[in-house]
């Protein structure tokens, strides 16, 4: 279904990518605190995919071009994320810092720091950031608390504690999925968002707060997606979770299972858009390092194809690129890949993957001048597979609130 035309090594593991919604540009936050911005180069259009992959195989750094790079965070770097014009890149790490920096240069242009209100002082380290719409950004914290940020005022995220504050969830949130406006939104933007956390999965309206949160499912869930009106949750077991509808606040329709590879994480995924694959088709990245593509249009689902990211780690992070092409980030590697012409080898792939069993449905270096001080991080060692992923997890030192720093880099 897709072939790698280009595997780019880095000097850390990478934890979070960004993917610019217009040029090929991809951010990525490593496990040193460093950010960096990389320019995927145009791919001759005349020619086939497997050429393609020849011509980039002779260089490996053939289709990626690094614009700038620089240390961001004292600890590593959880998320970035592009504004929705792509002017920004957003990032956080386990600093406690979130910052916003210009995407083309890469210099910061305010930051804040998320910190817990008790007598310690203990971080609340950021876990995740989302961009809602052009409006609003979505911050979630090691605590569960998932902050919003107006991004209307230039001061909002520099000067200001967060508009709102939710807790959708008892765990840190692990994904974050905007839904498409209601037929009655006057306004055209999205205001409710589907999100993974915890054991549970929940809807959160921007003025209503949590509207919906399911019952405990029995595993802890990493990731989730929405494609067109389906909401999925992917958790520890390797089994999908379908909810068919999903819109105004209410989770319609029964749930249904899709067994991806049973026993492995499916640690995240992200649907692929309907230009590329025809059919509803979300990608996986599991803790083995394979990637699934898993066709969940129609009752049953079923897992159509299969590739490798690497041999021992897993993708921590997916995404398209708004030429169609599929990035994939995780270990110390980032692939870019092509849809493949010929799909006759499917059945191959598959099998050559670690022998996948389970399938189907179950019923139910110019550097600009770095912005903070050096120095090794806790993190940049190499970190094991485990269920929690990049050191994320609940924090116990109580409620969360935000202090803003005058200073700038």
């Amino acid at each position: 279904m897709f072939d790698s035309v280009c595997t780019f090594p880095l000097p850390s593991d990478v934890f979070t990518q960004a993917i610019h919604p217009t040029p090929p540009l991809v951010a990525l936050g490593l496990a040193s605190g460093h950010v960096q911005l990389h320019q995927l180069s145009a791919l001759p259009s005349n020619s086939s995919p497997k050429s393609k992959a020849k011509t980039a195989s002779t260089n490996g750094h053939g289709t990626i071009e690094t614009a700038w790079r620089t240390r961001r965070h004292k600890g590593s770097c959880r998320s970035v994320v592009f504004n929705a014009d792509g002017s920004q890149l957003f990032s956080a790490g386990t600093d406690g810092i979130a910052k916003c920096a210009e995407a083309e240069t890469g210099k910061v242009i305010s930051k804040v720091a998320v910190a817990t209100s008790n007598d310690s002082g203990d971080i609340d380290a950021p876990t995740l950031l989302s961009i809602l719409n052009p409006q609003i950004l979505l911050l979630a914290a090691d605590s569960s608390a998932l902050h919003l940020y107006d991004l209307r005022s230039q001061d909002s995220f520099r000067n200001s504690k967060p508009q709102q504050t939710y807790h959708p969830h008892d765990d840190y949130v692990s994904s974050i999925s905007p839904l498409s406006p209601s037929e009655t939104s006057t306004s055209g933007v999205s205001r409710q968002w589907f999100s993974t956390g915890g054991s549970t999965v929940a809807i959160t309206d921007v003025r209503k707060g949590v509207v919906y949160q399911s019952e405990d499912l029995g595993e802890e869930l990493l990731s989730g997606c929405v494609i067109d009106e389906k909401l999925i949750a992917g958790g520890e077991k390797g089994v999908l979770r379908v909810w068919d509808g999903g819109t105004n606040g209410m989770m319609e329709g029964k749930e249904r299972r899709v067994a991806v590879q049973r026993g492995e994480s499916l640690d995240v995924m992200c649907s692929i858009p309907g230009d590329v694959v025809p059919n509803k088709t979300v990608c996986v990245g599991l803790g083995d390092g394979t990637m699934k593509f898993v066709d969940v249009g129609d009752k049953k689902g079923a897992v159509v194809a299969g590739v490798r990211h690497h041999e021992i780690d897993g993708a921590v992070a997916l995404g398209f690129e708004s030429g169609g092409r599929l990035i994939s980030s995780g270990g110390d590697v980032v692939k870019i890949w092509e849809r493949s012409e010929e799909e006759d080898s499917d059945d191959e792939e598959l099998a050559a993957i670690n022998g996948v069993t389970g399938l189907g449905s179950v019923g139910e270096d110019n550097e600009p001048e770095a912005d903070s001080d050096g120095g090794s991080s806790e993190e940049e060692r190499k970190p094991k597979r485990k269920k929690r992923k990049r050191n994320k997890g609940k924090y116990r030192g109580g409620n969360s609130h935000i202090m803003a720093f005058k200073g700038m880099d």
